[in-house]
């Protein structure tokens, strides 16, 4: 009795589920059933506070959608008949007053004040309202679930298709940047072309245009006009044009007196400071005062030093060739003026070692002419002047003809623009950084302007003038050491200061990005091409890392070496760089199977304790021509040697003995030279090679031998062959090996 005094008590509520079969059984409407002759019976399921289900039907309801509507007539609660419109308890049978239970409020308003008088339309109606109130679970997760589907939809729907710009040479991380795409879709794309790559990798224009087209953008193709067109030269005025100092580039062959020239002018002693008495490095001085000043660069007159002579020439404006009185012209004389030629440069020819007795000058100018330099005095326009940098003699005379000829080419620039110049030499100082010599061409360099030089950029932090002064400026012509470089630039880059770090790290990437699939491409055909004929016997490999003290040097040593390479002996530079040897270096030679070259360096602590350790090579030099004859001597240890052979016997078989669990021994004659047991021997037949081998023993009346010499007979057993015949004849030679040397 208690629960069914609960029971009555408790508020009732329809379920969704209860709502559906409602639903379902009603059809179109509630009404529309009441007219039909069809009685169709229907269950109500309501649901209390407790969220415990009560349902309502005729006895002869059954429905299989829900477990609500499986439970038997015992523990179902009330039932509501639609036909009757009455309420009764289930277990007594007697109409249940509602009035007497409405102390607690329910959620559900019946229509009239008697429950039996619920319409079933308006139930439904009511219960949909106060389930929007309060929507169940599963009904959060299924509008969840529509709106994430909605917002993908409209995602698909608004994706933009981008007009993306593609340089010759771009990332992967940089091309998905510029389509707003993530760089796994990017790095899908290439995947599908059959192309692995990762986010740092480069790609060229073609791969980048089939990649933007997949993802759904445009591509448009970008020059290096388009991306260099913000540091592009330009013309100046003729109004704001200065006079400037000539810069004069001095060259010839090693030993002619290029360095005791410049340091006549600078009463200075540059000469000895160099290893060897010879100039490694470019070096760049000034001279004179105000209007008269003259910027010189000598250059390395070494055969190593070709590229330094070749840069020289393309940043000068006149070029002083000195030739020794004794030696006339040698190679790297004419060399230079090949690179004059190529540069369309000036010459001054300066004849030096006047001083020596019996030097003969006119046979200078003869030789000169046969590389069609023609001098003054043999009626050219080339100005020759013969001079002493020892006795310093006629040195105001060549002074005087540098400033004539720059006073011909009436050399101007603009001091009031943004400077532009060339690297002259970098390298690498501790307590420093990366330092680089710049040539100042146009405009006025200041410290903290911003610059792009080659690939490296950064922001000057201190200029440094020839005599080691620190300065605040650098008009044009003037030759000056820039601080504030990250990396060394190489020597010969442009130097070009440019508005802002945004401007100059874009201009620094491209160009870099662009070295690296250049050099990519070439190491990859090189290194393929290098073990295959490894693989085949072809060549034999010396790999080698460079390390120097300035730029200029490391690449003279690299184009000297690999000069040295033959069809059959190969130099491999591993790697190269300034500054001192580190312990990555002495690892990469180590998995190399190389050795280290240090060119006026030396190894760090670390570096020399992991050599030791390793048991890698670090050989020392300060002069460059004894670096290549010790390069050439390795070269040559792994030349195959020649082989020649020397006749040393001949014997003859007069008797075959077959004896046997031995074989076949031959009686023979030693008919000329000697026969030894270690020799080694072919046997001929018919004057037909026919076997070649060794000897397995040589014995004289039965007892073993070393040697037999002609004229006397013996026992010859041939090692792992028995196919002898009498008349046969034996030749016995020696192999000589003779070394080769490149």
């Amino acid at each position: 009795m208690n629960n069914s005094k609960d029971k009555k008590n408790k508020p009732l509520k329809l379920s969704s589920s209860g709502r559906l079969q409602i639903r379902k059984n009603l059809g179109p409407s509630v009404d529309s059933q009441k007219s039909g002759n069809n009685k169709k019976t229907i269950q109500i399921v309501f649901r209390n506070k407790n969220n415990q289900q009560k349902s309502s039907s005729t006895a002869k309801s059954n429905f299989r959608g829900s477990s609500t509507f499986r439970t038997n007539p015992s523990t179902a609660p009330s039932l509501i008949n639609t036909n009757k419109n009455k309420n009764y308890d289930n277990k007594n049978k007697k109409p249940i007053d509602n009035k007497k239970n409405n102390t607690k409020k329910s959620t559900l308003k019946p229509v009239d004040d008697d429950f039996s008088k619920l319409d079933t339309k308006k139930i439904l109606e009511q219960e949909e309202q106060e389930f929007d109130r309060f929507p169940s679970l599963a009904k959060i997760k299924r509008a969840r679930e529509k709106e994430k589907l909605q917002s993908q939809t409209n995602d698909e729907d608004i994706k933009i298709s981008r007009e993306v710009s593609i340089p010759e040479i771009i990332t992967v991380q940089d091309l998905a940047n510029r389509m707003a795409e993530k760089t796994a879709d990017v790095v899908k794309a290439l995947m599908k072309m059959g192309v692995m790559a990762n986010a740092a990798q480069s790609l060229d224009a073609d791969t980048a245009e089939l990649v933007v087209a997949e993802l759904g953008h445009r591509s448009v193709r970008v020059t290096d006009d388009d991306v260099l067109k913000d540091i592009e030269d330009f013309e100046d005025s003729i109004d704001s044009m200065v006079t400037r100092a000539p810069v004069v580039t001095i060259m010839g062959h090693v030993d002619h007196g290029k360095t005791s020239i410049l340091d006549a002018f600078r009463s200075s002693n540059v000469v000895g400071g160099e290893a060897g008495g010879i100039t490694q490095h470019i070096g760049a001085y000034q001279i004179g005062e105000n209007d008269k000043k003259i910027t010189f660069i000598d250059t390395p007159g070494h055969a190593a030093f070709s590229n330094m002579r070749a840069r020289g020439a393309k940043t000068t404006d006149i070029i002083i060739l000195v030739v020794a009185a004794d030696d006339s012209l040698k190679p790297q004389t004419i060399e230079s003026i090949v690179h004059a030629k190529a540069a369309n440069v000036p010459i001054i020819v300066a004849i030096n070692k006047i001083d020596l007795p019996g030097v003969d000058t006119d046979k200078v100018r003869q030789d000169l002419l046969s590389h069609e330099v023609i001098v003054e005095k043999l009626s050219g326009d080339v100005l020759d002047v013969e001079v002493s940098a020892l006795k310093k003699i006629n040195l105001d005379k060549l002074k005087e003809a540098i400033l004539l000829q720059a006073n011909i080419l009436n050399l101007k620039a603009n001091p009031k623009r943004t400077a532009r110049g060339s690297i002259i030499e970098s390298k690498l100082e501790k307590g420093r950084g990366s330092v680089a010599t710049v040539l100042v061409q146009k405009g006025t360099l200041k410290v903290s302007d911003i610059f792009v030089s080659g690939s490296e950029w950064g922001k000057v932090k201190a200029l440094i003038d020839d005599k080691g002064n620190n300065i605040k400026e650098a008009l044009p012509s003037a030759p000056v050491e820039v601080l504030g470089f990250d990396s060394n630039p190489l020597a010969g880059d442009d130097f070009i200061v440019v508005e802002s770090e945004s401007l100059a790290r874009k201009i620094s990437e491209y160009r870099f990005n662009k070295i690296q699939i250049k050099k990519n491409k070439v190491v990859k055909s090189n290194v393929e091409e290098m073990f295959e004929q490894i693989n085949q016997g072809k060549v034999s490999s010396l790999p080698v890392i460079i390390k120097a003290d300035v730029q200029g040097s490391a690449e003279a040593i690299e184009s000297s070496v690999t000069q040295l390479s033959t069809s059959e002996v190969e130099v491999t530079v591993i790697h190269k760089s300034v500054g001192a040897i580190t312990e990555s270096d002495v690892a990469l030679a180590n998995s190399s199977k190389g050795f280290i070259i240090g060119f006026n360096v030396r190894a760090l602590p670390h570096a020399r304790d992991a050599a030791k350790r390793d048991g890698v090579d670090i050989k020392y030099y300060s002069i460059i021509y004894e670096l290549i004859d010790d390069v050439k001597n390795l070269l040559s240890g792994l030349l195959k040697p020649e082989i020649s052979e020397n006749i040393s016997g001949n014997v003859e078989i007069r008797e075959v003995f077959n004896i046997s669990k031995i074989g076949n021994i031959a009686g023979c004659m030693v008919k000329d030279g000697m026969i030894s047991r270690n020799s080694k021997i072919r046997l001929l037949r018919d004057n037909v090679v026919i076997h070649t081998g060794s000897l397995a023993s040589l014995k004289r009346f039965k007892e073993e031998v070393k040697e037999v010499k002609n004229g006397f007979e013996c026992g010859i057993m041939l090692e792992n062959y028995s196919d002898i015949k009498i008349g046969d004849i034996i030749e016995t030679y020696e192999e000589i090996k003779t070394e080769r040397k490149l």
